[in-house]
């Protein structure tokens, strides 16, 4: 029974979690589409429910219902499992991701985060790497050029961004002498790391973009010259599943950009609590993501990679030396 009342917390924080990222989608799809339709000077979504607002629940409604189209020459057993894997890395790594200081709840402290890892900023990075599979299997497993391409195009750009989205917390984590995010937090308590690592800031901001897939860097799936890239192939819920791992991930980028850069929930104005100001501190940076989408023009391939190799891993180092030298 002790065992039972410890687990307790722990599995209803879960299934907050999960049905809140399940969930999530839908008012940020509707929000994108609004968005895109204010910076495009045309209304948005308006015909289903007050200003659209239901839009998002008929799409998926459609979703559900549509035929689930799968190519005769098709790996049928890697198309199904494809979706899957793509969805499920931006799920878990949401278990290292606080969201507050831990709170009193009849007489004992409350973690507001699954887990508190010594190494939560390396099982971050490590888990959002992983989702590349799922790209690679739907590609491979499609069997048409349009998607193996664009799986390929998700490959190169994975490698290209991940080093130096990696190098670019390494000042984060010489600064606060840890791994912990809790800890990285608490060391923003007074100053912000963008203060002292703008460098840092900018390169993991771009990578985020390219981890991302959104534009200016949405090359596997560049609907102009891919169709859909690795996805087209994919119909019905198996394509929502691909569009719910985006969304998810959108999300953590935008928990990572403020709790590594951005003080986490330090600096909340008296009457908002802790973890609503976190909360619109993320809200910030994925309308930001957002306003890029709708603003900028899509790289060119080789420029994609330029950027990567010759721009933002450069600066990256460069921002490790600096740490360096300032610290000692």
């Amino acid at each position: 029974m002790e065992n039972l009342y410890a687990i307790l917390p722990i599995l209803i924080k879960v299934a907050v979690v999960v049905a809140v990222l399940l969930l999530l989608p839908l008012p940020l799809v509707w929000l994108e589409r609004k968005i895109a339709g204010h910076i495009q000077q045309r209304p948005g979504p308006m015909r289903v429910g007050w200003h659209g607002l239901l839009q998002p629940v008929a799409d998926g409604i459609k979703l559900l219902i549509k035929e689930d189209h799968i190519p005769s020459d098709a790996d049928r057993f890697l198309f199904k499992i494809a979706p899957v894997v793509a969805l499920v890395p931006p799920f878990v790594v949401f278990v290292a991701i606080p969201f507050g200081e831990p709170v009193e709840v009849f007489g004992t402290q409350l973690m507001l985060s699954l887990s508190n890892m010594n190494v939560g900023l390396l099982f971050i990075l490590a888990i959002s790497g992983i989702g590349i599979f799922g790209i690679i299997l739907a590609g491979w497993a499609s069997n048409s050029k349009y998607s193996v391409l664009g799986s390929l195009r998700a490959i190169a750009q994975m490698i290209s961004y991940e080093i130096p989205m990696a190098f670019s917390v390494i000042g984060v984590v010489m600064l606060s002498n840890s791994m912990n995010m809790m800890d990285i937090v608490s060391a923003q308590k007074n100053l912000w790391n963008v203060v002292y690592q703008p460098i840092g800031f900018f390169v993991f901001f771009v990578s985020g973009l390219a981890e991302a897939q959104r534009i200016p860097f949405d090359l596997p799936e560049a609907e102009g010259d891919l169709g859909a890239g690795y996805h087209t192939e994919y119909s019905g819920i198996r394509f929502s599943l691909f569009m719910l791992s985006e969304y998810l991930v959108v999300v953590f980028l935008g928990f990572l950009n403020v709790i590594l850069f951005f003080g986490g929930w330090h600096g909340a104005p008296p009457f908002v609590p802790e973890t609503v100001w976190l909360l619109l501190k993320v809200a910030f940076f994925i309308w930001v993501f957002m306003w890029f989408r709708f603003t900028f023009p899509r790289y060119r391939y080789d420029q994609l990679m330029a950027i990567g190799w010759k721009v933002l891993l450069p600066l990256a180092l460069l921002n490790i030396l600096i740490s360096g030298l300032f610290m000692f």
